[in-house]
């Protein structure tokens, strides 16, 4: 369930849903968003600019916000960016359409144990997950559509993430892997390609949803 909370220039949206408890918006602005406050969201208590700019910063997309003050929206990247977490989930940033829902940034599970899935709910600390956050680059890239185009991500049924559009793959600390238009990742966690698919899913009998949307 989505709630939102309005102030008199910006109104923020949180899906707890999608939160995987990051707490950058604890972190960096105690002011506005504070668990132990009921509501928990003061909307007014920071400069919206402020508020926009962490809200930005929230890797998973369960916080977002809409501009009052007539100040443009969020504008995704020109390309969009999959970061591979550290024995953790994938961290999309961009144009994006996860099983058909418009969103700019989205933590997906790579591990294979969320409940909800495919969104990332921290499983991957429970479970003891190990995967490499800094995985060798690609040798060569294919080439890809101009940037600025949306990325639609879609689970298939019992296997990996299918991602359609000009993405860049990267390592926990920026460094590129790998330039495509059409990729899939590994979900299942059993990959010895990681952050890619290579068939592990079908051997370790993997069982997950497809696409929300036919």
């Amino acid at each position: 369930m989505v709630r939102r909370y309005t102030g008199a220039d910006i109104e923020i949206a949180f899906d707890m849903g999608r939160c995987i408890h990051a707490r950058n918006c604890f972190l960096k602005l105690p002011q506005v968003f504070d668990p132990e406050r009921r509501p928990w969201v003061s909307p007014d208590a920071a400069p919206a600019e402020e508020i926009a700019a962490m809200i930005r910063t929230c890797p998973s997309g369960a916080l977002s916000y809409a501009r009052k003050d007539g100040v443009e929206e969020e504008t995704p990247p020109a390309r969009a960016i999959v970061r591979v977490r550290e024995n953790g989930p994938l961290a999309f940033n961009g144009g994006l359409q996860v099983d058909g829902e418009k969103m700019p940034r989205a933590t997906l599970c790579r591990c294979g144990k969320s409940k909800r899935k495919p969104y990332c709910d921290n499983s991957h600390v429970e479970e003891g997950f190990a995967a490499t956050g800094e995985p060798a680059p690609e040798v060569t890239d294919p080439p890809t559509q101009a940037a600025g185009d949306s990325v639609s991500i879609r689970p298939l049924e019992n296997g990996p993430l299918g991602v359609v559009g000009p993405c860049e793959v990267v390592t926990g600390t920026g460094g590129r892997i790998a330039r495509g238009e059409r990729l899939f990742f590994c979900r299942c966690g059993q990959s010895a390609n990681k952050p890619f698919c290579d068939g592990s899913h079908s051997r370790a009998g993997f069982a997950a949803p497809g696409p929300a949307e036919s």
